[in-house]
């Protein structure tokens, strides 16, 4: 409220630094729109624009109706105010003993008639009004002797009856309009109003006719007056007081009806954001238990899914074992039915008597027996032949079948095509018969309508020449008009400006230095000695006055503005530097520790690194020789003297070589140093378990056997999750684990513990 309270008053101050007087308002009012852009009414158009907050505020505010910013309008009301302000002597007698104030302010006129008032009433509407004649000439002695100008006084009272008016016909009385005192009233009661100038020319033959046309005044509603001797009309620039007034107590009851309807405009903003409020409240809430409940729901969705693949998988698996035990249930009743037949074969067989063995036939009888199998051997492979044979020539004839049905489908449509080629030929004969004499008609067409055509275009040419010669002559015209328009207005501007400029300088000398123009000339005019600080007197010169005041201005602008606030905003600024001067001597603080505890950590991980470096060092030059028979090993810091940032060379000389970097070892090789390295890290530095995926991959037997004895050393204190295809890493672990497809083709992982063998 207070920010905007601040904007609203700011915008009156612009609006009364900005406005000229009375007078001028008028003029400004009157004049053209493009005359003066900058000034609207009479105020400055800064004094028009919405603050931004309340810029803000409107587009909040966009739901509801959307009047004229009461900025503005009070802007309006205390600029119209100001310029109902007298400036002249009539300021002086204002507030005297038994003076009322202005003619002005003291009527009331109805809407729409404050032109036609003004005009009747005159320089009257500015008078002073007093309640008797012995105040309105002690005002006028008071006048007089204080200098102040010219002052008219109109009496409130007359020692008369009240005035009345006649009517006349097609006119309305003055005294119907206006409300005021009896002084006014009596100075109106010979005027009539009219609609127009025609109006007013129509009923001038009534005001005749009733006798008083040496006293009537007849006054349009635009502010023309006509008398018996007298006629006064057009639009002049300036605005009476009257409908300044008038202006100003609709701009008031117009910012009455804003303020309200802000007001409760603001009153159901505040309502509507309460209910946004609490709206979004519940809506948070909302969120909430629908978040929560959507968790609930994917963790129900994905237990229920779980819960289905295993029913899915137990249903396969009750299929899979009810089919083996049918499976096995008619293996079980076949060999108990072979069993039975046995038996009873069996039975036959020992109760026959037991035939002689005849070793002679033996031999014919296996003949027989393998010439037998030959020939079934030769049957199944022909009968497979035919069969192989029949079932090409059934692929064959389904093929024949197939093409002959694809060639009479291309057949029909073959036929199909030509009798519509056929109907085509004859259509294609009939139209060319008909062609001659159409293209006959149409080369007549043409003939004429080319005839047709180039009249028309010379007629259009002609046209067009005359066209563009009118109007470059219109352009032309229209140009000397906007330049000879231009310069009339200019000269008008400059009219303008320059009378107002000096009423504006006539009546800022009044109203600061209490010197009328004439004095003003007599005593300042440029025939007027001008006095020098560092001489005397010396002849006015315009160029050297004007340089004087400049640097004299420039002087004023550089002390800069009073701040009554700057106590208050130096007292903050300090409290401000203080706070700021102990956060930073805390970050100081603050850093000179942190660089402390950083050095002792350098220092402290230095010795680990080095302690575990030497570790794994002594450790390596063990493990090397145990992966590589005969050979040696060693580690070396690139930077020992920088610790942290150093890089490690890894050496390896294998057996019978004199080759040391790796990059020139064999595949196995580098493998057998690598793996050195690693336990020689485990080694130095051990851990709870260690997981190793396919180290031995590149490794032969021999050296596999030695890796798998490395193994056996580290399992004494560690446990080893080891992912391998070799088989003898299998064999020395404890448990097996692998991941097999089963028939449903749903993958299931297989364990199994490797029992090791009992020691006698």
């Amino acid at each position: 409220m207070g920010a905007d309270r601040r904007d609203r008053e700011g915008a009156r101050a612009r609006g009364r630094r900005r406005l000229p007087g009375a007078r001028d308002v008028g003029r400004v009012r009157a004049e053209r729109v493009h005359a003066r852009p900058r000034l609207c009414g009479g105020v400055d158009a800064r004094a028009q624009r919405v603050p931004v907050r309340d810029r803000a505020r409107s587009h909040v505010l966009r739901s509801f109706p959307a009047p004229r910013p009461p900025d503005g309008l009070a802007a309006r009301v205390s600029a119209l105010s100001q310029a109902l302000e007298s400036r002249d002597g009539r300021s002086s007698v204002t507030g005297r003993k038994g003076i009322r104030g202005l003619v002005a302010d003291n009527v009331t006129v109805k809407p729409g008639f404050e032109a036609a008032i003004a005009a009747a009433l005159g320089g009257l509407a500015d008078a002073v009004l007093a309640e008797t004649r012995d105040d309105a000439i002690d005002a006028l002695a008071h006048a007089t002797e204080t200098n102040a100008g010219r002052v008219e006084v109109v009496l409130a009272t007359s020692d008369g009856k009240a005035p009345t008016a006649k009517p006349i016909s097609g006119l309305e009385t003055a005294l119907s309009v206006v409300d005021g005192p009896v002084g006014i009233t009596g100075i109106l009661a010979a005027t009539y109003i009219a609609d127009s100038l025609d109006a007013a020319r129509a009923a001038w033959p009534a005001v005749v006719a009733a006798g008083i046309a040496d006293v009537a005044v007849v006054v349009t509603r635009t502010g023309e007056v006509l008398t018996r001797f007298v006629l006064r009309g057009g639009h002049g620039a300036q605005q009476s007081r009257i409908e300044l007034a008038g202006e100003r107590d609709e701009s008031s009851k117009r910012l009455d009806e804003v303020s309200t309807t802000i007001e409760r405009n603001r009153n159901a903003l505040d309502e509507r954001r309460e209910e946004l409020a609490k709206a979004k409240e519940v809506a948070s809430a909302a969120l909430t238990e629908l978040r929560a409940a959507d968790a609930r729901n994917a963790e129900m969705v994905s237990t229920v899914s779980r819960l289905r693949a295993q029913v899915e998988a137990a249903n396969g698996e009750i299929d899979r074992i009810a089919a083996t035990i049918d499976k096995s249930t008619a293996a079980v009743d076949e060999a108990k039915t072979n069993l039975g037949d046995a038996i009873k074969a069996l039975d036959t067989f020992a109760s026959q008597p037991k035939p002689t063995m005849d070793s002679s036939s033996r031999d014919g009888a296996l003949l027989a027996l393998e010439s037998a199998r030959s020939a079934e051997v030769g049957l199944r492979i022909e009968m497979e032949t035919i069969r192989e044979r029949v079932r090409s020539e059934r692929d064959r004839s389904a093929e024949m079948a197939r093409t002959l049905e694809a060639d009479r489908q291309a057949a029909a449509e073959r036929a199909a095509q030509r009798v519509q080629r056929r109907a085509q030929l004859a259509n294609a004969q009939t139209t060319a018969e008909q062609i001659p004499p159409i293209l006959e008609a149409l080369d007549h067409s043409v003939s004429e309508a080319q005839v047709a055509l180039a009249d028309a275009e010379r007629i259009r040419a002609e046209s067009s020449n005359q066209l563009t010669e009118f109007r470059s002559r219109e352009a032309e015209l229209r140009t000397r008009l906007s330049s000879v328009t231009d310069g009339v207005h200019g000269l008008e501007m400059q009219i303008y400006e320059k009378k107002l400029h000096l009423s504006n300088l006539a009546e800022r000398a009044a109203s600061e230095l209490g010197l009328i123009e004439e004095v003003l000339v007599a005593e300042y005019g440029p025939d007027t000695l001008v006095p020098v600080i560092d001489g005397g007197p010396v002849a006015f010169n315009r160029a050297e006055q004007e340089s004087r005041l400049k640097t004299a201005e420039r002087a004023y602008d550089q002390l800069g503005r009073v701040n009554p606030l700057a106590l208050e905003e130096f007292a903050a600024l300090e409290q401000r530097h203080t706070f700021l001067t102990e956060q930073l001597a805390d970050l100081d603080k603050t850093r000179t520790d942190l660089l402390q505890i950083i050095d002792e950590l350098d220092e402290k991980m230095q010795i680990i690194f080095i302690d575990a470096f030497n570790d794994t060092k002594a450790a390596f030059e063990v493990i090397l020789p145990i992966l590589v028979p005969g050979g040696s090993g060693h580690l070396t810091l690139t930077d020992p003297d920088n610790p942290l940032t150093t890089g490690i060379e890894v050496s390896v000389k294998p057996a019978g070589k004199k080759i040391e970097r790796l990059s020139l070892l064999s595949g196995g090789e580098r493998s057998l140093a690598a793996v050195a390295l690693l336990v020689a890290i485990f080694k130095a530095r051990p851990s709870p378990f260690y997981i190793l995926d396919e180290v031995e991959a590149a490794l032969d037997d021999a050296n596999l056997g030695r890796l798998l004895t490395v193994f056996e050393q580290l399992r004494e204190s560690s446990q080893l999750i080891v992912i391998t295809h070799q088989k003898r890493t299998m064999e020395i672990a404890d448990a097996l684990y692998g991941v097999s497809m089963r028939g449903d083709g749903v993958s299931a992982v297989v364990g199994q513990r490797v029992a090791k063998p009992v020691e006698v």
